[in-house]
């Protein structure tokens, strides 16, 4: 019985080994780790600050507004048919494939909330909104790190595939068409869409300097040159950039776009789709109060990172991308 307790208590103790350990190295090298969330923060403004903040607060108004039910309805037989969701859900999609991470969480959060969802149906549209956007896959990666517009074309086509075929294959039965709740939920306030949309980019951008903080800490304590010395010297720096990306995916596609192989578009496919520590913690900030439950929503995500990788080494060799 006491092993049993002390099981199910091992990843808290784990989790507060780490926050204790991370504190003492932050405490010893105070200027060092100080630049380092500097340079996180730098990161969130120039990439993610830009592009996220305006959608969080438009998309948070549009989707209490009168138009945005009415596109539900609209959208509600074709989306029930494909992946047994309801229309306003079939909208969040859209959304989410447009803008990407975290805003597909954040409205899906929302809706649930207000009772616009099942259970079974938030855990499924969960799913399928956790999607990169195409500004950050086309422009930022594929254009800017890559060199490549094809290759970020390449990139979006092989997340969206990976992201969308797993929900649809397991999609569910075909339940009754019924009146969906939510409907005629309560316009937000300018002021309530804006104090939303704040706390919601503020949120993301402190995980994306805290995990660029615990990136840089494991670097300095050579775990990832541990855990990589067994390979090849010339595949330590793709693994070690995987690694890094498992933490916060941005710094991991920036290493790995050195590398300028099928392999690593196809891994760098693999770390935008499953999102990385970083990534994934600021969806779940959204999705768990809505009743997501944290290792199912991992285990698609895994499911759909594979996937998506599968899908882009595939069309890299259809099209040569080299």
């Amino acid at each position: 019985m006491h092993a049993a307790v002390f099981f199910r208590r091992l990843p808290a103790l784990l989790a507060g080994c780490a926050l204790l350990c991370a504190a003492v190295l932050f405490l010893i090298d105070a200027p060092h780790y100080a630049e380092c969330i500097r340079d996180g923060i730098s990161l969130w403004a120039v990439s993610v600050l830009p592009s996220a903040f305006p959608f969080l607060f438009f998309m948070s108004l549009f989707s209490s507004l009168p138009l945005f039910a009415a596109l539900a309805r609209l959208l509600a037989p074709a989306a029930k048919r494909i992946f047994r969701i309801g229309g306003e859900g079939a909208c969040i999609l859209l959304l989410s494939l447009l803008s990407g991470y975290p805003v597909g969480a954040r409205l899906v959060g929302s809706l649930q909330a207000q009772g616009g969802l099942s259970e079974k149906e938030c855990f499924r549209l969960a799913c399928l909104c956790s999607t990169s956007g195409p500004a950050f896959l086309i422009g930022a990666v594929g254009s800017a790190m890559w060199r490549s517009p094809a290759a970020g074309c390449i990139l979006f086509a092989s997340h969206v595939t990976g992201v969308l075929l797993p929900c649809l294959v397991f999609r569910g039965k075909q339940k009754r068409a019924g009146t969906m709740p939510g409907m005629t939920r309560r316009p937000l306030s300018l002021q309530e869409a804006m104090q939303g949309a704040v706390l919601s980019v503020l949120c993301v951008g402190g995980m994306i300097a805290i995990f660029y903080l615990f990136g840089q800490m494991l670097s300095d304590m050579g775990i990832f040159s541990f855990l990589t010395a067994p390979l090849p010297a010339d595949l330590r720096p793709a693994a070690a950039g995987i690694l890094q990306g498992l933490l916060e995916m941005t710094a991991g596609c920036a290493a790995l776009a050195a590398r300028q192989t099928p392999f690593a578009l196809a891994a760098t496919c693999f770390l935008v789709t499953f999102g990385g520590l970083c990534a994934l913690c600021q969806q779940l900030s959204f999705l768990q109060p809505a009743g997501i439950k944290t290792l199912p929503f991992l285990l698609v995500k895994l499911i759909q990172g594979i996937l998506a990788a599968a899908v882009c080494l595939l069309l890299c060799l259809i099209f040569g991308v080299q």
